[in-house]
């Protein structure tokens, strides 16, 4: 199934959703290690936690995520960015979840969880972005989360 301009790809899952496996793109250490422990404790995947722009890519090129949460303020101003514009390509949605959600950006991911936000509404979040993509419309939208508009 597709999304949008059929940028984005959802899979069968073995999780109750399509979403199982999520890449942390995050360069607080603090910040990566709580969303690991509760995207683990909420049943996904943790697919791998870098910091990096570089350390994304290097798992996107692996292959089997289904989902990347990247702040956009990386190493390199911008290297969130360049992380959702590499899995645009890949056909992997991406959420920003960032102080400043980036204007520029929104043709190159799914929305944006603008920061602090609390656990419950990343996750809450990831099932927004799960019903976008599996039918448009999702229950309800978290707090402080922005949907993209896509054309297509």
């Amino acid at each position: 199934m597709f999304f949008g301009k059929g940028r984005w790809r959802i899979e069968t899952a073995a999780r109750k959703g399509a979403i199982r496996s999520i890449l942390i793109v995050e360069d607080e250490p603090l910040v990566a290690f709580d969303h690991e422990h509760h995207l683990a404790q909420a049943g996904y995947r943790v697919a791998g936690t870098v910091d990096s722009r570089d350390g994304a890519i290097a798992v996107l090129n692996g292959g089997g995520v289904d989902l990347i949460i990247a702040d956009v303020g990386l190493q390199g101003a911008r290297g969130g960015i360049e992380v959702a514009r590499v899995a645009s390509d890949l056909g992997v949605p991406v959420l920003f979840a960032t102080a400043a959600c980036p204007l520029d950006a929104r043709q190159w991911a799914v929305g944006c969880l603008a920061k602090p936000f609390s656990q419950r509404d990343l996750i809450a979040a990831i099932e927004t972005v799960e019903a976008l993509l599996a039918n448009g419309a999702p229950a309800a939208i978290p707090p402080g989360m922005q949907i993209f508009p896509t054309s297509g």
